[in-house]
């Protein structure tokens, strides 16, 4: 499937066929495209997703996310993380490749947007995990695939079920599988003039 095919096509999908499984290898092949397409600010690759393979975890997380029966029924679910603290654990790491003048003035750089500023790094960790969800998706559909993202949940329940570390926050998860059924009709959608404007709102 083309790019443009799997962006027209894909849709929110809320019933999944319980029986369809995914390999683990076929997970893993999606989470590495997403890891490798999706871009970040400064390169920080903040997401940290969490797939959910345990059967009694998923019913836990169902609980959680008010009795969603995409939880447990889709093939593959993925509880979307991001790291507060990539701006300053991790840049090292992802410039380390970089010629010494451009670490001489990324790192330095980095430092200074994000240090002492929890609203930024979690902006950015949103912004971020959001693009890779969408990146993610996206390749599902392109494999044949349906998704489902999701926030409808307690996060905080969700956060203790999975043991989230303090300086991670949960941006979203979700379910990817095959659809049983039709989608819901396409509805109330904006008009384009209505959202669009140019130069100045």
């Amino acid at each position: 499937m083309n790019t443009l095919d799997a962006i027209s096509q894909r849709r929110a999908t809320k019933q999944f066929d319980a029986q369809h499984v995914m390999t683990l290898e076929e997970k893993k092949a999606l989470l590495t495209i997403a890891l490798q397409g999706a871009p970040s600010a400064f390169n920080l690759q903040h997401w940290r997703p969490l797939l959910i393979e345990d059967r009694a975890q998923r019913e836990k997380i169902r609980e959680a996310a008010w009795g969603q029966a995409q939880v447990t029924d889709a093939s593959m679910l993925v509880v979307l993380c991001g790291d507060l603290s990539s701006w300053e654990s991790q840049v090292k790491n992802v410039w380390a490749e970089a010629a010494e003048p451009v670490q001489q003035f990324m790192i330095p750089a980095v430092d200074q947007y994000y240090r002492g500023k929890p609203q930024v790094q979690r902006d950015e960790v949103m912004r971020s995990s959001g693009i890779f969800a969408q990146t993610l998706m996206l390749a599902a559909k392109a494999q044949g695939y349906d998704s489902c993202p999701m926030d409808g949940f307690d996060f905080d329940a969700v956060g203790e079920i999975i043991n989230k570390p303090a300086h991670y926050q949960i941006a979203l998860m979700v379910a990817i599988g095959k659809a049983a059924g039709q989608p819901y009709p396409r509805i109330g959608k904006l008009p384009f003039d209505e959202v669009v404007k140019t130069d100045r709102f």
